[in-house]
This record gives C-alpha cells, structure tokens and sequence, in this order.
C-alpha cells in the first residue's frame, strides 16, 4: 500500500484527491499538509499538520496542488527528506522552476501543468502540426473560471513551448501575450497565447494554424477537476520506485 501525502488538500483538486484515493486500489493518504487547520472533516487516521517535516517522514509520496509558494517550501523541505513528488502547482516562477531542477537530482519528480491524457496527447499533436504547417500562423487560447490566479494558464505556456519546438523557436523570445493599439502586423514567427477568465469553467484550450484559405484548430476541453486529480493519482503510482529525475506526464502515459 503506497501511502499518499496531499498537498494543498483544501484546494479544488487536493479535495478531489483525498475523494478519489479513497476508491485508488492499494494507494490511500496517510498524511495532509494544512498551515491552520481544514475545514472539513476527515478520516481521524489520517494525520494532519503543519510539521513539514512530520508530513513527509509520514508518506512514501507527495502529490501537490497547492499555490506557487507553498511548493516552494514543499520542494526545499524535501530536499532535506527526498519522497517521490507529484507537482501539479501552476504559476511556478524561475527560482521556484530551479528548485524543482534541483530537487529532481535527489529524488523522482513528475512535473506537468496539466495532468489530463487528454492534453498531453495534445501537446503531441501541437508539436508535429507546428513542424509540418510551415508558414501557418500559430495562436493560442485559453479559458479559465474566474478564481484562477495566473494567466496564461500553465497548460498554455507548456502548448506553446510545444509549438515552439516544431519549429526550432525560442518560445521566450517569440511569445505574445496581449495586444492592445496601433502595434503593427502580425510577425512571422510569434505565438500568440491569449487568456480569457470568467464563471466556473474549468479549462478549455485551442491551438489554432491559420494560413491563407484555411485553419486548423486543435482543442481540449475539461469538463471535470476529476481528470487532474485522477491522472495526479496515476502519475504517482507510476513514479514510486523510479530513480531520480525530471519527469513528465508523457513519460507517465509513455507517449
């Protein structure tokens, strides 16, 4: 029996993944990482702290869904006590992206913006379109419920880094994220990734190849917070035994 450490569990995944690991065979959480308390209840044998330290030595994996932050502090605590990570947290900034690099020397780390099958087909997709539509316009947009704090989502940025590779391109120094006036024409080479926020969607995405007299658009919507935390869930009962590294959702579902 593997057992779990949630992190993040008061957000909109960490709950569904203390629901789904309920019905995982031979996984089940052992160990919830709060900074105050839930609020709401949980099965007494489950332990509860704010003790990292306690948190860790009580689980043989970590699934995170936290805040860009959080996991910071998640990643530098357990570089002191090395378990299999599961990082789905978004947003993660340079330093905290470095972190994750280092952390991955010393033990097995899964890191993807999105968990769904879906999407990582999607990027897949994404990669070889953009080598094989020389020429084609590439635009992107996202849609998010209105609570999501970072913008463009993380699924986003990961789709256009995918674009990007199709065609030998810096992502950094070719990405637009806004127009607004008088900015001139279209350049040959940017990828556009436009977010949009509003109600309680809970994600939708389109990689569009515009050329003169036709387009192709490419697209996946979430219908259910449920992919995420499912496929978090599988991606941990794939990464428990491996050695230390940096892996992706692709290597989970060995696409």
């Amino acid at each position: 029996m593997v057992k779990v450490g949630v992190f993040g569990a008061s957000g909109r995944v960490g709950k569904l993944l203390l629901e789904d690991l309920k019905q995982t065979p031979d996984m089940s959480v052992s160990t919830v990482y709060v900074r105050n308390s839930l609020d709401f209840s949980i099965d007494p044998s489950i332990l509860v702290t704010s003790d990292m330290k306690a948190f860790l030595k009580g689980c043989d994996l970590v699934i995170d869904f936290s805040l860009p932050e959080a996991c910071e502090t998640l990643l530098e605590a357990a570089m002191k006590t090395p378990k299999p990570l599961v990082i789905g947290t978004t947003g993660l900034n340079t330093h905290q992206l470095n972190l994750l690099k280092d952390a991955s020397e010393v033990m097995p780390v899964l890191y993807a913006t999105n968990m769904s099958l879906g999407v990582a087909l999607l990027n897949k997709l994404v990669y070889q379109a953009s080598a094989a539509l020389e020429g084609f316009d590439i635009e992107i947009v996202e849609m998010h419920h209105r609570h999501k704090k970072d913008a463009p989502s993380g699924t986003a940025l990961t789709l256009s880094e995918s674009a990007a590779r199709g065609r030998g391109l810096d992502i950094e120094k070719v990405r637009v994220s806004g127009r607004d006036g008088n900015i001139g024409a279209r350049t040959k080479d940017e990828i556009s990734v436009m977010a949009l926020r509003g109600g309680d969607i809970v994600g939708r995405h389109t990689v569009g190849f515009y050329n003169d007299g036709e387009f192709i658009e490419l697209n996946h919507t979430a219908t259910s917070r449920n992919t995420f935390s499912k496929g978090a869930i599988r991606a941990g009962a794939w990464l428990v035994g491996k050695e230390a590294g940096l892996y992706s959702i692709a290597d989970c579902l060995e696409m």
